[in-house]
């Protein structure tokens, strides 16, 4: 673990031309999963190979980068993060920036090895987490994910929950595979102490699946939800510039919240970048625009400069919103890249 921030020298807030501060960064550290969700990735994926990926320090000097220039917040993403070899020394590595201009860290994980690192992340300033999950049905979370088991998930989910972690689902809404289920997981997650925030499905990738045969608008959806239950719009302070819209369930207690790219854009109080595991800052999840920092980190004499230059010049490039959209039967995703590659 490191004793503290190493010294570089620029320290300028990361602003866009739009005048928006990033201080969130969505870091991911592998392209592999052990799952192959229908909506995300196809079932014969190749990834890549293991010397494009940024080495454990390399992850460590691009987030220690960001939290000089502003960043308050890491999400350790994928794939499945918790796949990546040396997982422990990264977290207890991140840990060690928490109050040091780092207020939170966290991750998005599909649960399956949640059980096995819930308590080192406890362990390490980890306060809350998100945990995608698609189905309560064995059979149809099976069939989601192409090969999951259910229960490995809600061992991870309960192990996560007895060490102390606050824990958000995150569901991604799809006409015939879970659309019934929805009111049901509701109830669960609130019942656990947990928030749920439902997803449009996203067109990037190619998955084998027809995204026009998945995607459901999620304000169709609130509307169904809104004749079993009393929706209460929370303030926007609520979301922390986040793309989630927040309602609470009275008759539950629970938080509900709806990302919606498609039928509601989000992006004006957009506070975020993405960087993948080979070391690309792609400013926006929408456009494929990106600057490569693995080649600052691996090529440049004077690695830390070269690394905030590339930072100026992301943040200037930074679009004002993205361009997402499922119109016509068998049109091409709106990306090539996966939603794996980019980081969740």
């Amino acid at each position: 673990m490191p004793d503290g921030l190493p010294e570089s020298g620029a320290t300028a807030p990361l602003v866009d031309q739009f005048g928006r501060q990033v201080t969130y960064l969505r870091l991911s550290v592998t392209d592999r999963c052990d799952l192959r969700c229908t909506y995300c990735m196809a079932e014969r994926m190749q990834f890549l190979p293991k010397p494009e990926l940024l080495t454990i320090e390399e992850l460590d000097q691009v987030a220690a980068a960001f939290i000089r220039r502003g960043v308050q917040k890491i999400r350790i993403t994928g794939g499945e993060p918790l796949v990546r070899r040396g997982m422990d020394e990264l977290i207890k590595r991140l840990g060690g920036y928490l109050g040091q201009g780092l207020e939170e860290l966290t991750l998005t994980t599909n649960g399956t090895l949640l059980e096995l690192f819930a308590d080192l992340l406890a362990e390490n300033g980890v306060k809350r987490i998100n945990v995608s999950l698609d189905s309560l049905d064995p059979a149809g979370f099976e069939a989601i994910t192409r090969r999951g088991k259910l229960d490995k998930v809600l061992a991870g989910i309960d192990a996560a929950l007895d060490a102390g972690l606050k824990i958000k689902i995150n569901t991604v809404a799809m006409k015939h595979d879970n659309l019934s289920e929805i009111p049901a997981m509701v109830e669960w997650a609130h019942g656990k102490g947990m928030d749920l925030t439902l997803i449009e499905v996203m067109p990037l990738g190619d998955t084998g699946e027809d995204r026009v045969d998945q995607y459901i608008p999620l304000p169709m959806v609130r509307d169904q939800l809104s004749e079993r239950w009393t929706l209460e719009d929370l303030p926007a302070t609520d979301r922390n510039a986040g793309p989630s819209r927040y309602v609470r369930v009275a008759e539950t207690g629970g938080k509900l919240g709806f990302i919606t790219p498609l039928t509601n854009n989000f992006c004006a109080g957009c506070n975020r970048v993405r960087v993948t595991c080979t070391g690309r800052i792609y400013m926006c999840l929408g456009q494929d625009d990106h600057i490569d920092l693995r080649a600052a980190l691996r090529e440049s004499d004077a690695p830390d400069a070269a690394l905030n230059a590339c930072l100026d010049r992301a943040l200037f490039k930074k679009p004002e919103r993205h361009e997402f959209s499922i119109k016509t039967r068998g049109e091409a995703p709106a990306l090539p890249r996966h939603m794996s590659v980019t980081g969740g």
